[in-house]
């Protein structure tokens, strides 16, 4: 399990990369059409990953790992299901809350060919 992400929603993605890219430094690294932007931290491996699609969802750290199916089916029973593992664009993708009630996202990249 690596943490790859911090999960941070936006209702204004041009605000957001005006913050984040423009006055703090921040070098995009990817973009997912006109709603994901992924940036990386000056000296960090982990990227911030800015979305539109909910802007009310939590912020949540993004971990990686081999198989959702597998860390899902073994998962340790604090985690609370928030949502089931579903197909996302190159993997799977699960939600879960901490028994503090912090939200966490676990996904893999299982079908991208493209994926080291």
């Amino acid at each position: 399990m690596k943490l790859e992400f911090l999960f941070i929603p936006t209702s204004d993605l041009k605000a957001s990369l005006a913050l984040y890219r423009d006055s703090l430094g921040f070098s995009e690294q990817w973009r997912e059409g006109d709603t994901t932007v992924a940036l990386g931290l000056p000296g960090s491996d982990v990227q911030i990953m800015l979305d539109t699609h909910d802007s009310s969802a939590p912020v949540a750290p993004v971990f990686v790992v081999e198989s959702v199916e597998a860390f899902h089916a073994a998962r340790p029973e604090t985690l609370a299901v928030v949502e089931e593992p579903a197909e996302i664009p190159g993997g799977f993708q699960a939600t879960y809350r901490d028994p503090g009630g912090a939200t966490l996202i676990v996904m893999d990249q299982s079908t991208d060919q493209t994926a080291s």
